[in-house]
């Protein structure tokens, strides 16, 4: 019974995770010149720099989170069935709650990610799975097999890829 709900799991998260795959692309508009800046700005008493103190460094994009971007928006996409508790982008700590599947009402699991690296690569994952069966009015925790963990690692690592491709290509 257990290995079956495992198995239904990790096929369950496998297909979300595929099914989140999105092969449309979306074109921005191109990037303003120098000029074409400047000539937005007529007009404007101060310009669009009004009420700054110092330059914006040309690099400068706003803030931006402490983890790659892929694998956050991949990991919240995977795990978007599972209610959150905690999602810190700075951080890159992902806690959900726990989740009770519907076909197996006596069992629940909660899954804690943590994005290690600003870099995509499956070492910058640090995933772990908690399940419990109630039994005897209460949760007792179960082990969680390492082939569920991998599944789920690398569904998110998929994820991240087809994320960071369509964003080259668009």
């Amino acid at each position: 019974m257990r290995r079956k709900s495992l198995f239904c799991l990790s096929v369950s998260l496998l297909s979300l995770a595929l099914a989140g795959c999105d092969t449309t692309s979306k074109k921005e508009a191109p990037p303003m010149s120098a000029e074409e800046n400047r000539k937005k700005g007529f007009g404007k008493l101060f310009g669009d720099d009004a009420l700054t103190f110092g330059k914006k460094s040309k690099n400068e994009q706003g803030v931006a989170i402490g983890v790659n971007s892929f694998l956050w928006r991949a990991t919240l996409d995977v795990l978007s069935f599972l209610p959150l508790i905690q999602a810190d982008p700075f951080g890159g700590v992902i806690i959900t709650d726990w989740y009770t599947p519907p076909s197996v009402p006596n069992e629940r699991f909660k899954v804690d990610v943590l994005i290690l690296d600003p870099q995509l690569r499956s070492d910058a994952l640090r995933i772990s799975i908690f399940h419990q069966i109630h039994k005897e009015g209460t949760w007792k925790e179960v082990p969680v097999e390492a082939v569920v963990i991998n599944d789920l690692e690398e569904a998110i690592l998929l994820k991240a890829r087809h994320l960071r491709i369509s964003s080259l290509n668009s």
